[in-house]
């Protein structure tokens, strides 16, 4: 079996997962990853895999046939994605709902003029929610949706918590109302607002010093984060953060209510409950990883999003053996 072979650009949390997913696919085999800290302080989990300086990476276009970009989509896919689908086929999980379509035709124009395939906004929401919301469209006709995310780590409204003077550390759970998911799963289809449907648990650790209620009143009141929802903070030592709050669990559903023929509700569901989110994630980018390679091989170039490629492509097996055994 040709493998295939994949470059890491990025190891946070993320990096670290997607190194792990590549381990488990028969067909990949993880060539080198590309890191703007000091390559020197990084650690790969296999020893024999080389890291370099980020600089570095459009020297092994030879070398790497996808390129799996593991940044973040504030700063860093937005430059990313563009740049390095000048020399290989990419996959990124570029997360910003508002922005994916301007995203899109950015890489797209990029990708098609160097004859490359990416694949943006993979993960799973965007992604396999995406698909689903999609699916459940088509299926129903003029469908109410709503989305849940958790119970789960937010990791940027903990980092937003962590910029409040007198923090030391902080994670918060992003946490859903389970009358607003009996109300959904009941087919009712009014409105529900962010304090109906979701409520935030903080778990915050103060410098020495620092005061408890001014720091719990700049977290309750802060804009968009915090301030619509019904937010509960809980003061705790580093220890006790460390001890029972160190992993990045998280999940979520989507829920499609609608009708059928005259006046038959029908709710449709897709749900996950994740015990490490970026794992997941990485393993979902990871398979994309096949499917931009086919698309490659295929001459199908240009950027791609979840919803224009067939799940067959995502297979480790053959079309054959998925219509025997799946279908």
């Amino acid at each position: 079996m040709n493998k295939i072979k994949i470059g890491i650009i990025g190891y946070g949390n993320l990096g670290r997962g997607v190194e792990l997913a590549i381990a488990q696919q028969p067909d990949m085999e993880l060539v080198a990853i590309f890191t703007r800290r000091d390559p020197l302080t990084i650690e790969p989990q296999d020893p024999v895999v080389k890291v370099h300086q980020i600089n570095e990476a459009q020297h092994f276009q030879d070398k790497i046939d996808v390129m799996i970009l593991c940044g973040g989509s504030a700063t860093d896919l937005p430059e990313q994605t563009p740049e390095f689908t000048q020399w290989f086929n990419t996959v990124d999980s570029f997360d910003n709902h508002a922005e994916i379509a301007q995203h899109l035709a950015k890489v797209n124009q990029v990708a098609t003029n160097a004859e490359k395939v990416s694949v943006i906004s993979t993960g799973w929401d965007p992604g396999l929610f995406s698909l689903n919301r999609v699916l459940f469209s088509s299926i129903l006709s003029n469908p109410h949706f709503d989305t849940f995310w958790g119970k789960g780590v937010s990791q940027g409204h903990s980092d937003a918590i962590r910029r409040i003077e007198g923090v030391q550390d902080a994670k918060q759970y992003t946490i859903p109302v389970t009358s607003a998911i009996e109300h959904v799963r009941s087919g009712q289809t009014q409105p529900l607002t962010a304090r109906q449907k979701h409520r935030r648990e903080c778990f915050v650790v103060l410098k020495e010093g620092a005061d408890e209620e001014s720091v719990r009143e700049a977290i309750i009141t802060m804009p968009n984060y915090f301030e619509p929802y019904e937010t509960t903070v809980h003061f705790v030592t580093q220890r006790e953060l460390d001890e029972k709050h160190s992993g990045l669990p998280h999940g979520g559903f989507v829920v499609a209510s609608g009708q059928t023929g005259v006046n038959n509700q029908q709710v449709m569901e897709f749900k996950l409950d994740l015990d490490s989110n970026p794992e997941f994630t990485a393993s979902v980018l990871t398979t994309y990883a096949r499917a931009a390679y086919r698309l490659a091989n295929e001459g199908q170039f240009g950027a791609k999003t979840v919803l224009d490629i067939p799940v067959a492509l995502l297979s480790l097996a053959s079309r054959e053996d998925l219509i025997q055994s799946l279908l």
